[in-house]
């Protein structure tokens, strides 16, 4: 059991960071475009001919697109990544949320229980996830947000964010679609292609597409049945565990070693219990076997969270940690369950772009840090500045705040 709890927790975990590499680019080297987006539609017929898909389909899916200019002003403002986590959590863990996903729940019960019994998932995660992407389906008739995805796909194509073969993956994909029979109309998303309830990709459509109302096509727009279907079906590709807990909120005793707070290694329950690691408000560990990490989202002032490798399959949903977090909070919150027990330090000082970029050159050069240096803050620049930290004698949490500028600089 533990072998393969490891190698599901590598496997993830390598995959999340392939992500991370690739999107790690994002508006710190975009290159300018080049030519007019008439003559990038063109060029790309050559691309997509290629990828198996014919003339008359590509001419007649993409003839007429014009450039959606919101793209370019989108790729650089996503929350998940520009605000801090607690911001983003109450945004979208609010009370007002809470009541219409119980409400929306329980009028889709039945659905829920039946899709959740067929794919060994905890319903409540497709409802959290529902919630967050789409506000139960409420924003998918918004034609300001809610567009067809050929435009919005080309645009982001042809703005070069820096992930240039993702993003032609998913406008290839999209034309996939069209040529295997759906209407360009009828394929509705997001800025970024994201379509239906619970806003898949056109690769996850293509590989894990599944009819959940029986009708014999798969519309994930229309029918939250498909939609809940088709993101169960790709979370249990992640290696999700039926039974599993996402994680459990914990106290630290005080003088704990916050070097053990990391991601590289997956420890027993157990482990940490023996040094006094609690459950808040008293609960108990039903397994003292299970496989966990520390995670400290807001340093060692801020909630503790011991996660299991379903909260890794989380983030293989969507990689930010405040995404996978908030999907995880109101996961409970639809079964009942009250806030978190400790207070975020919401008054925390965070460092601005160039203090940020700063601080990843500083980790370089002190041998910490060998990622990208363009001002992103994740996991590896957490866990260089922990590794800085643990070695001047500092609490290694790994939470970078303004003091961490003032205190590589120093």
């Amino acid at each position: 059991m533990k072998n393969k709890t490891q190698s599901l927790f590598l496997s993830i975990r390598g995959f999340i960071v392939g992500l991370l590499v690739a999107v790690s680019f994002v508006g710190s080297v975009s290159a300018a475009p080049n030519g007019t987006f008439s003559q990038f539609l063109v060029s790309f017929e050559a691309k997509a001919v290629r990828h198996g898909i014919s003339r008359t389909v590509y001419q007649n899916a993409m003839g007429g697109i014009v450039l959606d200019s919101s793209v370019a002003r989108r790729i650089s403002g996503q929350p998940e990544f520009t605000t801090p986590i607690w911001d983003y959590i109450d945004r979208r863990v609010s009370s007002s949320r809470i009541n219409r996903g119980k409400n929306a729940f329980e009028r889709n019960r039945a659905l829920f229980t039946q899709i959740g019994a067929r794919y060994g998932l905890d319903p409540f995660i497709l409802g959290a996830i529902w919630g967050i992407e789409t506000d139960y389906g409420a924003v998918l008739s918004n034609r300001n947000l809610i567009k067809p995805i050929l435009p919005s796909l080309a645009s982001l194509v042809y703005a070069n964010r820096g992930r240039v073969a993702l993003d032609e993956a998913e406008l290839l994909g999209a034309l996939t679609l069209v040529q295997n029979g759906h209407a360009p109309q009828n394929l509705l998303g997001s800025w970024a292609g994201a379509m239906g309830h619970l806003q898949v990709n056109s690769s996850v459509l293509l590989a894990n597409g599944t009819d959940g109302n029986g009708d014999g096509r798969v519309d994930v727009h229309n029918s939250l049945a498909d939609a809940l279907a088709t993101s169960a079906v790709l979370i249990k590709s992640f290696g999700y565990t039926s039974g599993v807990d996402w994680g459990f909120e914990v106290q630290l005793p005080a003088g704990f070693d916050y070097a053990l707070a990391t991601r590289n290694e997956m420890r027993r329950v157990g482990f940490f219990a023996q040094r006094g690691v609690v459950r808040v408000a008293g609960r108990q560990f039903s397994d003292l076997d299970q496989r966990v990490f520390l995670y400290l989202p807001a340093g060692r002032t801020g909630p503790a969270f011991l996660m299991t490798p379903n909260y890794l399959v989380l983030k293989s949903y969507n990689f930010s940690d405040s995404y996978a977090l908030a999907v995880a909070h109101l996961t409970d919150r639809l079964k009942g369950a009250g806030s978190f027990v400790s207070p975020w330090p919401r008054n925390t000082q965070f460092p601005n772009r160039a203090q940020r970029v700063a601080i990843q050159q500083m980790l370089r050069d002190l041998g910490y840090y060998r990622g990208e240096v363009d001002g992103r803050i994740g996991p590896i620049t957490q866990e260089a500045y922990q590794q800085f930290q643990r070695a001047r004698g500092f609490p290694a949490d790994g939470f970078i705040t303004l003091e961490a500028f003032r205190l590589l600089g120093s």
